[in-house]
């Protein structure tokens, strides 16, 4: 853990709370552990939203709410939080069961994005929002300080700004299909559109199935 902590720039004095950070459902499952990763990962996405809103109010004091919206999904969507996990080699580190070992869960997107999102709440839990702060500055919002935007496939954000364009109403997202496991789910997202069209994706997480449900829109409009 002490090469880990020194990639976070952080020491936890509580270890429990890294330690539930990176454990897998699938191993907590497969042990017979209280606890997995996934209340954490609750937390980390709320808390997370926030320090980046805040940084983002500061840093354009000019910039409109909507304008503001969108480069904060860019900055905490999946494909930005996988790149953050990869930086930190955190998938040598994750607890996983056997079978989702087997299947590649340390290079899945999901995974690792909801591990960043846990060791999140975790460094919070552990020592308040200085030390996320300044892991999310390190992170997150060097390169955007630095004047590089990020550049990030966020499907769902895309079929949002066209449907909003079009000046017909947000698209609505529903999970209608769960498979497999505890430990190795699958989900499909179906997504509404204005004019009762929809368009369905599949993924490993929730948040998977419906960027893919939004590709599979934006793909329909397209032809």
């Amino acid at each position: 853990m002490d090469k880990l902590e020194q990639r976070l720039g952080y020491s936890f004095a509580t270890h429990v709370y890294l330690e539930t950070a990176l454990t897998h459902s699938s191993y907590a499952n497969e042990q017979g552990h209280q606890h997995s990763n996934e209340r954490l990962e609750f937390l980390g996405d709320s808390v997370l939203g926030f320090c980046v809103a805040k940084s983002l109010w500061q840093m354009y004091p000019d910039m409109p709410e909507g304008g503001l919206t969108r480069l904060r999904a860019e900055l905490v969507c999946e494909t930005s939080l996988h790149q953050v996990a990869l930086s930190l080699n955190l998938g040598q580190y994750i607890r996983l069961g056997k079978n989702e070992e087997c299947n590649g869960g340390r290079d899945r997107t999901s995974i690792l994005a909801d591990c960043v999102e846990a060791i999140i709440a975790a460094m919070y839990l552990d020592g308040g929002l200085a030390p996320v702060e300044a892991f999310i500055e390190e992170y997150i919002l060097k390169d955007l300080r630095a004047g590089h935007r990020p550049v990030r496939t966020d499907y769902k954000t895309q079929l949002q700004e066209l449907m909003q364009r079009a000046g017909g109403a947000s698209p609505v997202y529903a999970i209608v299909a769960e498979s497999g496991p505890d430990h190795n789910k699958s989900f499909t997202a179906s997504v509404t559109l204005h004019d009762g069209s929809q368009a369905l994706g599949e993924g490993k997480s929730k948040k998977e199935a419906e960027q893919m449900a939004a590709k599979a829109a934006l793909q329909t409009l397209a032809d």
